[in-house]
């Protein structure tokens, strides 16, 4: 028998040897849909370009690649991510909070992650403005589909008008050619956005005189608790890790 003859099987043993273990490999890369914001909300995250982005995306990659996952990321505006989380659309929802759309998701057991960063959202007007009384505001800008919570009383009552902006960057805009009495909005990502976006840094100031609301993003989701569970988990055990990233991407300027 020659040679060639017995090449031609080993080669071929070989081949599908490869093939099951690729195979295997790829049964083990469990892909998970993650609604994600429209939002261009850098640092804390973004989808522009095709690309979800910033610091989101960082986490979620590295706890997916740790894990041998894959995260199929769907960009949504924010009402429409809610009624996906709440529909069965997706089966992860980033970033989410038990108060955000609270009636929506009454009838559903969302499970909520350990908090994954801190973010302070409040009112953040012209320098020279800054120290005033709550009376003072009676124009709220905000970006469509979020909510100032520790303003809805004011707000109900008709004392607060609300200036909604399809992007954060026409809110913050507008809000420095005094269109709105300030932009409520996350304190980091205006930082960001005033320094690397818009190129005006100190346009806006954060007032912690006015009513703001202290807080963290958490990742949600209703199909899979047991995945939120091992999240959770992960952020334990790469603490370290995480506080390395939030410090690269500047996540909680301006929080402490």
């Amino acid at each position: 028998m020659s040679f060639r003859k017995l090449a031609v099987p080993l080669c071929g043993g070989l081949a599908l040897l490869s093939l099951a273990i690729l195979g295997s490999g790829a049964a083990r890369a469990q892909t998970y849909s993650v609604g994600v914001e429209s939002n261009q909300y850098l640092p804390a995250y973004a989808y522009t370009d095709g690309e979800y982005r910033g610091f989101a995306r960082a986490l979620l990659d590295a706890f997916a690649t740790d894990k041998g996952y894959r995260f199929d990321y769907r960009p949504m505006p924010v009402i429409r991510l809610f009624a996906a989380l709440v529909g069965g659309d997706i089966d992860l929802k980033f970033p989410d909070n038990a108060m955000w759309s609270a009636d929506l998701k009454a009838s559903q057991n969302v499970v909520y992650s350990d908090p994954v960063m801190a973010y302070i959202d409040g009112v953040n007007v012209l320098p020279d403005r800054k120290g005033r009384s709550a009376d003072t505001i009676r124009t709220m800008g905000l970006v469509r589909g979020f909510t100032a919570w520790d303003w809805q009383d004011r707000i109900k009552a008709g004392t607060v008008a609300l200036h909604e902006s399809n992007s954060f960057t026409a809110l913050l805009e507008t809000t420095i050619l005094a269109r709105n009495d300030g932009a409520y909005a996350n304190v980091a990502v205006v930082h960001h956005q005033l320094e690397t976006v818009l190129n005006k840094p100190g346009a806006l100031v954060f007032d912690p005189s006015l009513p703001h609301t202290r807080s963290h993003y958490h990742l949600s989701s209703i199909k899979h608790p047991q995945l939120v569970a091992e999240f959770n988990g992960w952020m334990a055990a790469n603490a370290a890790r995480i506080a390395r990233l939030k410090a690269e991407f500047a996540v909680e300027k301006g929080i402490n």
